[in-house]
């Protein structure tokens, strides 16, 4: 038989189900009232091969996030980005730029939608997309409530050819105005390759005084939220997503 992909695994967690609503490449899942909210944008990871199917919007992990965070009472919007390898003159390569691109125009998206508070806004990445976060990280507008990293990549792997630019590290580092809350889902079981940027990551936010909130799952997979089917996986998913909530309630 054939073993079930691991993006296709069910989430950890079984809330209360809120269909999505799509619109081009945003699926919404929305609490019930009329009252503007305010809105979480799921980024996901990558790349993905071309092809790939289901595409992230329709993994159970994302549909999970999803109505998880409108049953906390926030719209959340799974944003799906052309984040591919593709092949040029050099060879091939991650086309991060393409897909930043496609993360901006999802949020300036959101933000124009008459059901959303425009002042309140959390980005939430995941695995590969956490490089997505450097632009954010650098322009820190005043309407981003908060940040989260879950099982992130945070610095370029050379392979892959990836524009220097991503660097989260480097991000948080630069002057202007304070980073927004951060927090920073890590798991123990971690590959090296992800885990050291990681602790890059974390020893330049404590050396510039930029506090993150670390979420550690010691015995986590990358993926635990839908391999790790465990108490401590549970934990960590809702402590992730009320962190969120809070940010965005203006709780601190």
């Amino acid at each position: 038989m054939e073993e079930t992909p691991s993006f296709l695994r069910p989430f950890v967690l079984t809330p209360p189900d809120h269909d999505a609503e799509r619109e081009a490449n945003l699926d919404w899942y929305r609490p019930d009232g009329d009252t503007p909210r305010p809105a979480v944008i799921l980024v996901h990871g990558g790349p993905m091969p071309p092809g790939t199917s289901p595409t992230p919007r329709d993994w159970p992990v994302f549909r999970g996030y999803g109505s998880l965070l409108a049953s906390l009472g926030s719209i959340a919007v799974t944003a799906e980005h052309r984040l591919q390898v593709v092949v040029g003159p050099d060879g091939p390569f991650a086309d991060y730029p393409t897909a930043a691109q496609d993360v901006a125009d999802a949020v300036d998206r959101v933000r124009a939608d008459p059901r959303v508070d425009p002042e309140r806004i959390a980005l939430w990445f995941f695995s590969g997309g956490g490089l997505l976060s450097t632009d954010w990280l650098r322009q820190r507008p005043e309407w981003l409530r908060a940040v989260a990293l879950t099982y992130p990549l945070l610095a370029p792997l050379p392979e892959w050819g990836i524009d220097p630019r991503f660097a989260p590290a480097a991000a948080i580092a630069e002057a202007g105005r304070p980073v927004p809350p951060l927090l920073l889902t890590r798991v123990g079981l971690e590959r090296h390759m992800l885990s050291e940027p990681v602790a890059v990551f974390l020893r330049a936010a404590g050396d510039n005084g930029v506090p993150v909130d670390v979420l550690d799952v010691p015995n986590g997979q990358h993926g635990f939220d839908m391999l790790d089917h465990t108490d401590e996986s549970r934990q960590a998913v809702e402590k992730a997503a009320t962190w969120i909530t809070e940010r965005l309630r203006g709780q601190r």
